[in-house]
């Protein structure tokens, strides 16, 4: 007869047991959570802000640099070339001052006016978000190297003009699509 008892003894303590391990368990589980949403400062923290800070640096560093590439490309840009290069935008965008939207915004006037700004064009989000800024030389630079990285989400399906040169030539020639065209870099 001992055996049924030792058997109800030895469950009831596994029962007790394993409710205190879970309990147990469930305590530090709820630690771990709540640590992690509640976090003070500390010195991990500080150092992923100095990480952030310093490649914020470097990219005003490369930007500066890219924008100054871009302005010696530009200042010997062809805007011969360009009118051959602007062909392929046609397809979306009107160039000609009063044509008014295709499926892309017109492009007349398109240096230094502000971004996701044409009366009466859908832009996507990602253009939108872009709005008060202005396309300037550099902008445009970004934005015809590489739409989708420079506006993730864009509705434009063009993939880009990789060559810096090409970019500086169909820039120099948008610029000539205006009443009051902005000097170009010496």
């Amino acid at each position: 007869m001992s055996s049924g008892s030792d058997t109800v003894h030895s469950n009831r303590t596994n029962a007790i047991l394993g409710a205190l391990l879970g309990t147990l368990l469930f305590v530090q589980t709820v630690r771990i959570i709540d640590e992690s949403f509640s976090a003070p400062e500390s010195s991990h923290s500080e150092a992923a802000h100095k990480a952030d800070a310093k490649d914020t640096a470097k990219s005003e560093q490369s930007s500066a640099a890219e924008a100054e590439s871009f302005n010696k490309a530009l200042a010997s840009a062809s805007v011969e070339r360009g009118a051959g290069l602007v062909k392929q935008c046609q397809i979306c965008h009107n160039t000609e001052e009063g044509a008014g939207k295709k499926i892309g915004p017109d492009l007349y006037g398109v240096v230094n006016r502000p971004i996701a700004s044409v009366e009466g064009f859908n832009y996507s989000a990602a253009l939108k978000s872009k709005a008060g800024g202005k396309w300037t030389f550099a902008e445009l630079n970004k934005w015809l190297n590489d739409p989708k990285a420079y506006a993730k989400g864009t509705s434009m399906s063009f993939t880009g003009l990789k060559s810096e040169t090409k970019r500086a030539d169909l820039v120099a020639y948008l610029n000539t699509l205006s009443k009051s065209p902005a000097p170009l870099p010496k």
